[in-house]
């Protein structure tokens, strides 16, 4: 599907072993030689531990592609879960011999004498054994009778037993400890280190005919190599996931936002779509806000209550000090000179305790438009919002009057105002004539 895409003469990260693209880390190089010295020496037993994925089966038949299929019978094992007679049996087939009895004892003596002329014509018999952990302990105790089928120099059949760590495990059985003292040639296969991880993966590229840079950026390739901790099968699976999703994003190379996607599909995650993504942001943004358009209300009501207590003082405060000032002297018609004011008429002018003093200025829209013209003029009348300003207040200074009706009426001409006792400074509100019709009090 994207050979062509990324100019790959062949898929560079099958699943199933291919030995073509072996590469071999020294732990690999290790088991290769374990296997070929033992079969090819004739030792008997070979056993070749590794976790899984880690490169078992590809060393096998890496070795069994190369080796002479003249002088080499293969007898390949994949199910291990046989009885000792079952094996036999596989055996006795794979060597095209016919199954004359079911005694375990007379077909281990017809086997020997087949072995004994194959080794005679110069050929070697190999018993693989894949995933030998899963074998019954039964069939492995018995293995060993197998192995005592020789020549005074030479064992008759090779036994190669390939089995993840718990293989290894399970031979540590006191029952098993004669086939445990039977294996000549043990091996183990590691992990690849970060610096193998990488070179695998180049040496593959490689040998698919790109130059690794063309295909992965570093920081993808960085990324894959510690996911996979050094499995080579998990490395296949992710590289190979890369290369179809890149090929479906039109990326090359593959960036490491496309591995980041894989990895989270390997896991069995959940990736969250390019629509869906910042949904739970959302969320979180609109309770928020909900929140905020709650509150906000009650907050400017109780901030403008306060304001507007604020500003009432201050008028008082600044109404008394006008209040307490002398007036200038007057002249008198008589003398010429300047008299002093009556103290009559300071106490005139000073309001009594407890009562709002008359406002000592007022704004110019205030003063511009009483209530008695704006009831005359045809005219709508405009004024400017300051802080402290509520519509029942404006009602007031305007009309005289704050009624429900009239406040209404305001409200109809601005519909911006929501809440009579919440409005912006700074803002314009239109003040409409009063008629007849819309006072709906005659007047």
């Amino acid at each position: 599907m994207y050979l062509n895409f990324y100019n790959l003469r062949k898929q560079p990260f099958h699943i199933t072993p291919d030995p073509e693209f072996l590469y071999l880390s020294p732990s690999h190089k290790e088991a290769l030689a374990a296997i070929i010295y033992g079969i090819e020496e004739k030792k008997g037993f070979v056993a070749i531990v590794g976790a899984v994925g880690v490169g078992k089966t590809t060393i096998l038949r890496s070795y069994l592609e190369k080796a002479d299929k003249k002088r080499l019978k293969i007898i390949y094992v994949f199910n291990p879960r046989l009885t000792f007679e079952g094996l036999l049996r596989t055996i006795y087939q794979e060597l095209e011999l016919p199954v004359e009895s079911s005694d375990v004892v007379e077909m281990t003596n017809r086997l020997y004498e087949v072995l004994i002329e194959e080794y005679r014509q110069g050929n070697t018999i190999v018993l693989v054994v894949d995933e030998a952990q899963n074998m019954p302990v039964d069939t492995l105790e018995n293995l060993r009778m197998l192995s005592n089928l020789e020549t005074s120099k030479d064992k008759l059949i090779q036994i190669v037993l390939v089995g993840q760590p718990e293989f290894e495990e399970e031979l540590q059985q006191h029952r098993l400890r004669q086939l445990r003292q039977r294996l000549a040639i043990r091996s183990t296969i590691l992990p690849l280190t970060e610096h193998e991880s990488t070179e695998y993966i180049r040496y593959r590229l490689e040998k698919a005919g790109v130059s690794p840079s063309t295909v992965f950026t570093p920081a993808s390739l960085k990324s894959i190599v510690k996911k996979a901790k050094g499995i080579p099968r998990i490395m296949n699976v992710l590289c190979d996931n890369a290369l179809i999703t890149g090929f479906g994003y039109r990326k090359k190379p593959v960036t490491r936002g496309v591995v980041k996607e894989i990895i989270r599909d390997f896991d069995g995650l959940k990736w969250p779509s390019a629509g869906r993504w910042w949904f739970p942001a959302l969320s979180a943004l609109t309770v928020a806000l909900i929140a905020m358009a709650w509150l906000l209300p009650n907050q400017e009501t109780v901030f403008g209550r306060i304001r507007n207590l604020a500003h009432v003082e201050q008028k008082k405060e600044d109404t008394r000090v006008a209040t307490v000032v002398p007036p200038p002297p007057v002249a008198s018609a008589a003398t010429g000179e300047a008299q002093a004011p009556p103290a009559a008429a300071l106490e005139q002018e000073t309001p009594p305790v407890g009562e709002t003093p008359p406002p000592t200025a007022a704004r110019p829209s205030d003063t511009a438009t009483p209530p008695s013209v704006l009831e005359k003029k045809a005219e709508a009348v405009k004024k400017s919002i300051v802080h402290g300003d509520t519509l029942t207040k404006l009602s007031r200074e305007v009309y005289g009057k704050s009624d429900e009706r009239t406040l209404r009426l305001i409200q109809k001409s601005n519909p911006q105002v929501v809440n009579p006792d919440v409005i912006h400074a700074g803002s314009m509100l239109t003040f409409p004539r009063l008629s007849e019709e819309s006072d709906g009090t005659g007047r």
